[in-house]
């Protein structure tokens, strides 16, 4: 027998496997010696009232075997003798890439500018600790991508663009918990995600593909607009049936490449600001409407919007990658720039709720940067970085100012106790921000604080600057083919390419370009999981 239930259940029922079991075994009345088996399919919670319960839907099955949880096998051909392709960035969208050209019979050839994600732990440290950033391995570049130290969110909207259960099995046969397939908001976490990563990395080795960490590509191969391969900073050519471009949202010396050589790329709208930081305890008392949260409930999260009018013209403010019991991370790739990220571990148990608060930006931004062609963008976020930098101090060192200090254009005499380990300095932000975006965020904190009450508080501060929300620089593909729409056999891909955002929605991108280059060059067909 099957029963399928929809229930609502208190947090203490919800959350806790021993008191969840108990309460379906008595609701259908379940004897011991019955053989059952109980699964969550979702899991959310409705915090609109007083009284919070959790959503759970959930499948029994009693006197009957269950169907397997995963349908997805880590069952791979050898490729070691296969064609060859190549993929540019060890992110998600490049790992699945991998993996996708693996299970069509594709060697890859993942070339990684970044280190093995063990050894990229010394260089996160070396940033905090000794405020020494190196270009080549941080919390955007190294194995697994920016996400694999900044976060671990999974929650993603792009479903007509593949199968998000497909992404979300292969990451728990790679070692993630089952929980991210219930949960409404999957969340890995940033202590855990370095061994999935990891194990994907041997899942690419041991089929016979190749990961080559501290390879970055300096150049391409190009003929008669048909992409070769690249050539590394060793000065190594390698060549294959496609390029996978997969590089992330701030490998800018890419997109410089690209344009140099007269590949096409574009200015793309993106967004910038301030990282916010919160006591936890308060953003749990607003959203949950108690004291205390318990020992259940989650450390609460937020998202907000609103549109902010400045001389004429209106544009949006928003919150970005909310960081519930999380941490706020040094995210520079040089020298000289300071640019702050959130991140949260899988217990979300820090005593901060940070999220970045920006500003959209489009091309009427960007005109007094239009010498630097498709650039521009790109331009305005380094000009922004390095102002932040230089009034902080020249280090890793962050400008700050408490919340109502900025709205009151008041320079916080202290700021407040913070997760940011390389240490804040007080500065009037009005100074790092450009004038069209602090107006703006000025202005979103006062609805912000009328949405949320007590939001807009002393108890708060901004901390800049929050500027890699996404890639200013868009490298145009055919919509069909997912091939550039000028280079044969260059598939730009995921965020550095303009295409997709976070880790879940990236890595469909990488599946998606992997079946298109082996459908178009080595003869695949009928090949798409993700066309959905």
């Amino acid at each position: 027998m099957k029963k399928m239930l929809d229930l609502a259940l208190s947090p203490e029922v919800a959350f806790n496997e021993d008191a969840f079991t108990k309460h379906i075994t008595q609701l259908l009345r379940i004897t011991s010696t019955d053989q059952v088996t109980i699964r969550k399919l979702k899991r959310s919670i409705d915090a609109r009232s007083r009284q919070i319960k959790v959503n759970v839907q959930a499948e029994v099955y009693v006197g009957e075997q269950a169907p397997l949880l995963l349908s997805y096998r880590k069952d791979f051909p050898n490729v070691h003798n296969a064609p060859q392709a190549i993929v540019v960035g060890g992110g998600p969208a490049g790992m699945f890439a991998a993996l996708r050209l693996i299970e069509l019979e594709i060697k890859p050839i993942v070339l990684e500018r970044g280190k093995d994600v063990r050894s990229r732990r010394r260089d996160l440290a070396a940033i905090t600790k000794h405020h020494t950033v190196n270009p080549d391995s941080n919390y955007c570049f190294g194995e697994g991508g920016a996400g694999t130290y900044s976060d671990g969110k999974l929650y993603t909207r792009s479903k007509k663009r593949g199968d998000v259960r497909r992404i979300l099995e292969i990451l728990v046969a790679h070692g993630a918990t089952a929980d991210i397939l219930v949960d409404a908001h999957p969340h890995i976490g940033t202590n855990k995600l370095p061994g999935i990563v990891t194990e994907l990395r041997e899942s690419i080795l041991n089929a016979g593909g190749e990961f080559h960490f501290d390879t970055k590509v300096t150049d391409v191969v190009l003929s008669n607009q048909e992409i070769k391969g690249v050539i590394t900073e060793k000065g190594d050519k390698i060549e294959g049936l496609g390029v996978i471009l997969a590089t992330g949202h701030s490998a800018r010396d890419i997109f410089e490449l690209l344009h140099h050589r007269g590949i096409y790329i574009e200015a793309k709208p993106f967004a910038m600001g301030v990282r916010i930081e919160h006591p936890q305890p308060l953003i749990d008392r607003i959203q949950y409407h108690c004291e205390n949260r318990g020992e259940y409930l989650p450390a609460s999260s937020y998202a907000l919007v609103a549109q902010v009018k400045h001389k004429g013209v209106e544009k949006g403010v928003f919150s970005f990658c909310m960081c519930p019991g999380g941490y706020i991370v040094p995210a520079a790739t040089a020298p000289g720039e300071v640019v702050v990220n959130g991140m949260s571990p899988s217990r979300r148990d820090s005593k901060y709720a940070n999220s970045g608060m920006v500003v959209a930006i489009d091309e009427d931004d960007m005109l007094p940067y239009q010498k630097f062609g498709p650039l521009a963008g790109l331009q305005m976020q380094k000009e922004l970085e390095q102002r932040a930098c230089h009034l902080a101090g020249g280090t890793q060192v962050a400008p700050a100012q408490v919340m109502s200090d900025f709205v009151q254009g008041k320079l916080s005499k202290e700021l407040l106790p913070t997760s940011y380990q390389p240490g804040l300095q007080s500065v009037q932000m009005n100074e790092v921000l450009p004038e069209n975006i602090a107006y703006r965020l000025k202005e979103g904190f006062k609805i912000f604080g009328q949405k949320m009450r007590g939001y807009l508080t002393d108890q708060a501060q901004i901390i800049g600057v929050e500027s890699r929300t996404s890639s200013p620089v868009r490298i145009p593909r055919d919509k069909e083919t997912l091939e550039h729409v000028q280079v044969k056999r260059l598939f730009p891909c995921a965020e550095g390419a303009g295409y997709a955002g976070g880790i879940v929605s990236a890595a469909m991108d990488g599946e998606r370009c992997a079946e298109k280059l082996a459908a178009m060059y080595a003869g695949k067909k009928d090949v798409s999981y993700t066309s959905a």
